[in-house]
Order: C-alpha cells, then sequence, then structure tokens
C-alpha cells in the first residue's frame, strides 16, 4: 500500500498585485481553493516572482503599519529587503536570508528596498508568509529573528551539489535556525537537474510546496515553475525528482484547530481581540515608528 501523500491541486500563480510600491506579488492563499485554514498554521502565502526593479533614489516599499497575533516571515531568492519595527528591531536581507518577525501583542514595521539595491535597481524575487500563533501565544512579546543563509541548516543529497536547507523545523536530523511556537517545517529543497530526494510528514501536518526555480515532479506530477502543489492530509512521503536545476520552497505544519478571526493586518481568534488591536494601535500602545 502506498503512503506517498496525493496532491489535491496544482496552482497557477494567480493575477500579481502590488504591495506598497515594493512588492508585485501573486497570491497563493488565503482565497482561491486555498481558505484561510487550510494549510494552518501558515495563514498567507504571498510570492513576489521574478521581475526587474530600476533604480530608484527613494527606495520601494511599504510604509509603516500595525500587526498583532501572528507572525511574517519573508525569505529572499533575489534582492536586498531592510526592515524596521517599533520594538527597536532592524535589519537587512539580502540573497538567501529569512527575516522571521513575531508581531505577538503587537507592533508597528515597515519593510523597503534596501538602500544601494535600490539606487543600482535589479532582479527581486522573495516570498512573505504570515504564520499564525496559537491562543496561548497571541500576546507574546514581539521579537525579531534576522535568519542569514550561513545560520541554516544543510543537508545534503547523494547528488552532487544538491541540498536540503533548513530554516525552521528539521531535515533528517539536520536542524533549521528559527525558533517557532508550533510544529512547522520550512525548507528549501536546492536540486540540481536529475537529483531526488523523499520527504517525509504526518498524514494530518497541511502541506504545500512552491516551485521557485525550475520544474520538477512530485510523486510523479510535473509541476512547473511558480506553481504551487497542496497537498491531501493523507500518507507521508512525497518524492521528488528535479527535471531541470530546481529550488522548492517547501511547507508543512500542524494545524492550529481554534477560531481564526482575521482582519487587514490582525489575526485572532475573537472579533472581539481584533476591535481591541484596533483601538491599541489608535491608543499608540504598539509603539511609535516614523516612515
Amino acid at each position: 500500500m502506498s503512503n506517498k501523500k496525493t496532491i489535491e491541486a496544482i496552482i497557477a500563480p494567480p493575477a500579481p498585485h502590488m504591495v506598497g510600491d515594493g512588492f508585485r506579488v501573486h497570491n497563493f492563499f488565503p482565497g482561491g481553493q486555498i481558505d484561510k485554514r487550510r494549510m494552518s498554521p501558515f495563514f498567507m502565502l504571498d510570492y513576489g516572482s521574478k521581475i526587474e526593479f530600476t533604480p530608484s533614489v527613494e527606495p520601494r516599499g511599504v510604509g509603516v503599519h500595525p500587526h498583532a497575533g501572528f507572525e511574517t516571515v519573508t525569505i529572499a531568492y533575489h534582492g536586498k529587503i531592510a526592515h524596521h519595527d517599533s520594538a527597536g528591531n532592524s535589519g537587512i536581507i539580502g540573497e538567501g536570508d529569512v527575516q522571521w518577525m513575531t508581531a505577538g501583542s503587537g507592533l508597528l514595521h515597515k519593510e523597503y528596498h534596501e538602500e544601494n539595491f535600490s539606487k543600482s535597481g535589479g532582479l527581486f524575487q522573495m516570498v512573505q508568509l504570515w504564520v499564525n500563533l496559537p491562543a496561548k501565544d497571541k500576546k507574546t512579546t514581539p521579537k525579531y529573528q534576522e535568519v542569514t543563509n550561513k545560520m541554516m541548516g544543510r543537508h545534503y543529497l547523494a547528488h552532487k551539489e544538491s541540498f536540503i536547507e533548513v530554516i525552521a523545523g528539521e531535515f533528517n536530523g539536520t536542524k533549521g535556525a528559527a525558533t517557532t511556537f508550533t510544529p512547522i517545517q520550512v525548507y528549501n529543497a536546492k536540486l540540481k537537474k536529475g537529483s531526488k530526494v523523499t520527504l517525509n510528514f504526518p498524514a494530518n501536518y497541511n502541506t504545500g510546496l512552491l516551485v521557485i526555480e525550475g520544474a520538477a515532479k512530485f510523486n510523479d506530477n510535473d509541476i512547473a515553475t511558480d506553481h504551487f502543489a497542496l497537498f491531501k492530509n493523507e500518507g507521508e512521503e512525497i518524492e521528488i525528482e528535479a527535471i531541470e536545476d530546481t529550488i522548492i520552497l517547501v511547507l508543512s505544519g500542524e494545524p492550529i484547530n481554534e477560531p481564526i478571526a482575521a482582519y487587514g493586518p490582525f489575526l485572532m481568534n475573537t472579533w472581539a481581540e481584533v476591535e481591541e488591536a484596533i483601538e491599541s494601535v489608535s491608543r499608540g500602545k504598539f509603539g511609535v515608528l516614523e516612515n
């Protein structure tokens, strides 16, 4: 009897839209074939596919805005991003790096193209995830994890130069650098043409894979560049074969089976908590951050 996970849907990149003036993204979820609970604890996936930005004196990006009740995870494939928040954190990430911000009880933040990247312009490709927090951790103190590429776990495969880059969770004993509140796995599978790897996740984990670069077979199904494969909650194995040199973002996590009240930049369990967060922003409780 096969223990392979079955693909529920192969989703082409939705029409892009702009977030601020610096991020052109395809929103894979929530919405369309994937509702706000289907990929829990991952609530949102915005994918900035490859785009060339022209040089700009004023850095493009998103101005000051609040968040509460979840975490934002920004994964850089090309380009550089600068982050600032009202908890006093700031950082710059470039190709291969990750910013992992826990909004928790609430803060203000802003994200822009890094100054030198803005002046020179160039290729830009990013992913931003929103990772939900369980009720007991919604009010956790905000924090910021800058996960550089050198910090990530690397598990090399039999095929020369192919490896799993572990951002969070672990793969075959190789652990990621990011700390998480619930069990989740976030990897980049960086595979040379012809290489193979088998991933194993519990049947109940919500699992999806996004092809960032190249093309691959997932359990013998062809998946093209910029396409997302959503797996059914059955079976445990995903066999991947790289059709060409390929980068795949792997997401799998234990669902948070709690009510969701989502409104704009707030992700709570009840509408009363959303109203409380809105009031906290208006009263300045999320701190101060200048544009």
